[in-house]
């Protein structure tokens, strides 16, 4: 019984591959490749050179004509280096964990804290910038019914639901939603999902976010961080993901999150705003991705709230300097990230590059974000809603291969100054075994 179970899981997942290639959730590739295996190995990984023609002073926003001038600056990155490691008990139940090092470092790091008048910060993530992003236990039933518990991908969006970096031309992470949201959105809890002839749905139980650690510049980017050895889950969340592939070439998806982040932190206070505010964090997005006749195009547009988002301000732990939380400024009752991109296989017009299976794609981005949407007591910050444009090449020599190379350009508002830059990377993303 088991391995009817098993082939017919794996059947599911080679039909929905090749309905949609390279579409498929990144929760789920841990597993995908596995083709009759118990033990499944594999990967991504990037490095990326950048040249940012702007000024990086912490003032570059608030004394702008000041910095208009400023040198250009650099940096090479490891942006992610994971390893995914899976195996197949057998009768259904398998096992998945993905660990990933980010750039390049292990232990806690510092930077400087535009937020805080330019003060050193050394921040304070558990596991320092080594992640384990996911570890779970699965259990399948059938290709429509599988309970998958322990530490999950919240696949809220494009790229957290996509994040590999042959999922997208830039050479970093697409800049709205990883600017808005946790990328990638990891947390512990239980996820019920499944594939249903042209559907793939998925609900999922998990931790509150921590609204101390809500910021100006990243919304809710860090609320998932936990500076314990455990994720306090005094607070309660839920995500809800649908994909749905009945056009060729064509995944569209819509998913949703809504949970309290208010008082979700430890000592739990019996008086203060945790026990009068719940800070309601509720997100809903859209995208696609259509990927046929030499065409990737890809899109998303998100849109987030957060209740009580006033009184942050006024909690304890984000006043107290001592505390391992943002203390920074106000933090906006509303966020929001849209973007699109295309890029075309000039290598299917080349017979030798065709035949070969190199592609060679020209493409361009357009993205607008802003993380600070409206003004929190009555305080504004400009300089927050960015435009970006971005334009370049994706060289793909193998399946698993890319090389890119870009100029991007964020555009302010007229009394800032512009941000172009130049970045360079080549990725990989494959299984090993």
């Amino acid at each position: 019984m088991n391995k009817i179970v098993s082939t017919v899981f794996l059947a599911g997942s080679a039909l929905l591959a090749m309905q949609a290639e390279a579409q498929v959730n990144t929760a789920d590739s841990v597993m995908q490749h596995a083709k009759g295996n118990r033990l499944s190995i594999g990967g991504y990984g990037e490095v990326a050179l950048s040249r940012n023609f702007y000024s990086d002073h912490i003032s570059r926003y608030s004394q702008a004509d000041d910095h208009r001038n400023d040198p250009s600056h650099g940096r090479f990155d490891i942006p992610h280096a994971v390893i995914y490691l899976g195996y197949d008990f057998g009768k259904g139940w398998t096992l998945g964990t993905e660990i990933e090092f980010e750039h390049g470092g292990t232990g806690a790091a510092y930077e400087k804290e535009d937020e805080e008048g330019g003060e050193w910060e050394q921040e304070t993530e558990k596991g320092g910038e080594v992640e384990l992003e996911q570890f779970w236990i699965q259990k399948s039933f059938c290709p429509a019914l599988n309970i998958r518990a322990g530490h999950i991908v919240v696949p809220v969006g494009l790229n957290n639901a996509h994040h590999e970096p042959l999922h997208f031309f830039t050479v970093y992470r697409p800049e709205g939603e990883n600017t808005i949201m946790p990328s990638t959105w990891h947390q512990t809890g239980i996820s019920l999902w499944g594939r249903l002839k042209d559907w793939r749905y998925e609900i999922q139980f998990l931790a509150g976010l921590n609204a101390y650690q809500f910021s100006r510049d990243g919304w809710i980017k860090k609320g998932p961080q936990s500076p314990f050895e455990y994720e306090v889950a005094n607070k309660y969340g839920g995500s809800l993901r649908i994909d749905n592939y009945s056009v060729a070439g064509l995944r569209i998806g819509l998913s949703g999150y809504y949970g309290y982040s208010i008082g979700n932190s430890i000592p739990y206070n019996a008086s203060g705003i945790e026990n009068t505010y719940k800070g309601v964090v509720a997100i809903g997005a859209i995208d696609f991705t259509y990927n046929n006749f030499n065409w990737v195009v890809r899109g998303q547009a998100d849109y987030g709230y957060l209740g009580a988002a006033d009184q942050l301000m006024y909690a304890s732990d984000r006043k107290n300097k001592l505390s391992p939380f943002h203390n920074g400024s106000q933090v906006s009752k509303n966020a929001y990230a849209v973007g699109i991109e295309a890029g075309y296989d000039i290598a299917s017009q080349i017979t030798r590059m065709r035949k070969d299976k190199q592609r060679l794609y020209i493409f361009g981005r357009y993205e607008q974000y802003n993380p600070y949407a409206s003004k929190t007591n009555g305080v504004a910050y400009d300089f927050t809603e960015k435009k970006r444009i971005a334009a370049g090449i994706n060289y793909l020599p193998l399946p698993q291969i890319a090389v890119k190379a870009e100029y991007s350009h964020r555009f302010l508002k007229s009394q800032y100054n512009d941000e172009p830059s130049l970045n360079i990377g080549i990725a990989y993303e494959g299984f090993f075994l």
